[in-house]
């Protein structure tokens, strides 16, 4: 090669560095039912031999419901599954039965396992099932602050077993119902207790143990999510609906469909799509020709109800100015945060205070910021603190609005001592 040849790729030779191979992580080994699957408890005689292996049992009793939220208007248990030691596990069909206070005073004052209680207690609630005491995983790690605490990621992390949920969301009010969801249902209280004695020894290892009593003590009086004031303001995408017309629209559609769906026991969704109630309202049909018109009433769903939809939407035209809904929601106490720099500055500045001193709590603790106490508490005491401002006097508003006693002593002082200096 001359001088004035270019050194083209192909013409270097390039010493070649061993790469090392990355191994792929070993897979996880999946979570199996330790007996063969139990039939469903669908009669009297198999709910009684239910109950009699349940009090032959010792120990805690693990408990699980599943739903058919994405189907269904209500939010009934449409499987009961158990598992205790001793006793072994059940599924028990309470569509099948008037109630099962049996199966309570089965149970007795043993206390419960439960994931997620909050989602859980009103639908066992419901079918006569209350418990005296409980234990739950969800709630526990999430006081440990483990980065996932859904049911799969706690298997994982506790047993080493992977845990599927491709059946989380499918229609669990169906009869028959299929022997895979069946295994899966089963497999949510396979190893609740095992689960339950690890968690345990973790919040006592960790000193939370007394926090997280309180909190499932607390959990015992739950009944449900407070009722909204306007659930119809929670229609997806409801800020394209353009003036307060045009939300009587929203409103009134949204109360026709909801009172559909609770006389059908169908999901309001399965019904009328939220963005088909956000299409009539922003161009509403003066007419029943012209609603039948639109796109969104080509479906034979929403073409059932058609009549229902144009007394609805004629109601809404029909509205004087001082019934039509107001632009944003009424709020009973504080109004949202967004808004307090404007109409409360020295309010805004002190919000600004305690979420710094529950931000530096929560790292102290190694705890989140929500489970260490509630935003709508904080904003409560922000907005309108005690006279005079104290320990005491701040602490019983916490408790007022809902805290525990081991919340209200963690950050009474500080922000009694935050609002003195803001002051």
């Amino acid at each position: 090669m001359s001088d004035g040849d270019e050194l083209q790729p192909d013409d270097v030779e390039v010493e070649s560095a061993e790469v090392e191979p990355i191994e792929a992580p070993a897979p996880v080994p999946p979570l199996r039912l330790r007996e063969p699957l139990p039939p469903v408890t669908d009669t009297p005689a198999a709910l009684a031999e239910v109950c009699a292996r349940v009090m032959a049992g010792t120990g805690p009793v693990a408990l699980d419901a599943e739903r058919a939220s994405g189907y269904r208007y209500s939010q009934r248990a449409y499987l009961v599954q158990l598992r205790r030691e001793g006793s072994g596990s059940a599924l028990v069909d309470p569509i099948a039965f008037d109630d099962l206070t049996s199966l309570d005073t089965a149970i007795g004052d043993a206390e419960w396992i439960l994931h997620a209680a909050r989602q859980d207690i009103p639908c066992l609630a419901e079918v006569g099932l209350h418990p005296a005491a409980l234990f739950d995983t969800e709630l526990a790690g999430r006081l440990l602050n483990l980065p996932r605490v859904g049911l799969a990621a706690l298997v994982e992390h506790y047993l080493g077993l992977s845990l599927a949920k491709e059946f989380s969301a499918v229609d669990w009010s169906t009869r028959p119902l299929p022997e895979p969801w069946l295994e899966y249902a089963a497999l949510d209280v396979e190893v609740l207790v095992e689960m339950r004695n690890l968690i345990h020894d973790d919040l006592e290892r960790t000193g939370k143990l007394a926090w997280a009593l309180e909190e499932f003590h607390a959990l015992l009086s739950f009944t449900g999510p407070r009722e909204r004031d306007e659930p119809w303001r929670r229609t997806s995408g409801i800020h394209k609906a353009r003036g307060r017309r045009a939300l009587a629209v929203v409103r009134s559609l949204w109360l026709t469909r909801d009172a559909i769906a609770s006389d059908r026991d169908i999901t309001p969704g399965r019904i009328l799509p939220d963005t088909s109630i956000l299409e009539i309202a922003s161009d509403p049909p003066q007419n029943y020709t012209a609603l039948k018109e639109l796109r969104v009433m080509r479906g034979r769903g929403p073409r059932r109800f058609l009549d229902q939809w144009q007394d609805a939407v004629d109601l809404a035209l029909s509205l004087p100015e001082a019934d039509l809904p107001t632009a944003t929601q009424r709020h009973e106490g504080p109004p949202p945060p967004r808004a307090w720099a404007e109409k409360n500055p020295d309010a805004a500045a002190r919000l600004g205070r305690c979420r710094e001193i529950i931000a530096a709590l929560g790292e102290q603790h190694d705890i989140p910021a929500e489970n260490l106490l509630t935003p709508s508490v904080m904003r409560q005491l922000a907005w309108e603190p005690p006279k005079p401002v104290s320990p005491a006097t701040v602490g019983d508003v916490l408790e007022a609005h809902g805290a525990r006693p081991w919340q209200v002593a963690l950050v009474a002082g500080p922000f009694a001592q935050a609002l003195v200096d803001q002051a």
